[in-house]
C-alpha cells in the first residue's frame, strides 16, 4: 500500500489527464451525480452499495466490491467489443 493515496477525479480529466478505459461509481448518494469528462470516453458503469458509513456494514461492502473486481478482473477484456464488456460489467453488478 506504500505510495497508494485516494486521488480526486481532477486529475483524471482534462488535457494531461492519462487515457482511462472504464470508470466504475460504487457510492449509491454519487448515482445522480454529474462526473467529468474522462479522456478517451471511457465505459462509466454505477456498481451501487450501501454506503457503510451510514449502515455501518463494512464487511458486506468489501465483499460485494470485491467479487465484482474479481469478476471483472477475469474477463477477457481484449478479446471483448465495448458492448460486450458493457453488458458483463452490468451484469456482474447484477
Amino acid at each position: 500500500m506504500d505510495g497508494l493515496a485516494s486521488k480526486s477525479w481532477d486529475i483524471f480529466s482534462g488535457a494531461d489527464a492519462p487515457i482511462i478505459d472504464i470508470v466504475i461509481t460504487v457510492c449509491d448518494n454519487a448515482a445522480g451525480e454529474s462526473c467529468p469528462i474522462w479522456n478517451g470516453a471511457p465505459i462509466t458503469i454505477h456498481w451501487g452499495i450501501p454506503d457503510p458509513a451510514t449502515d455501518g456494514d463494512f464487511d458486506a461492502a468489501y465483499l460485494r466490491l470485491r467479487r465484482r473486481v474479481e469478476a471483472m478482473v477475469a474477463l477477457p477484456v481484449r478479446d471483448m467489443t465495448r458492448a460486450e464488456l458493457l453488458a458483463e460489467l452490468q451484469r456482474i453488478h447484477g
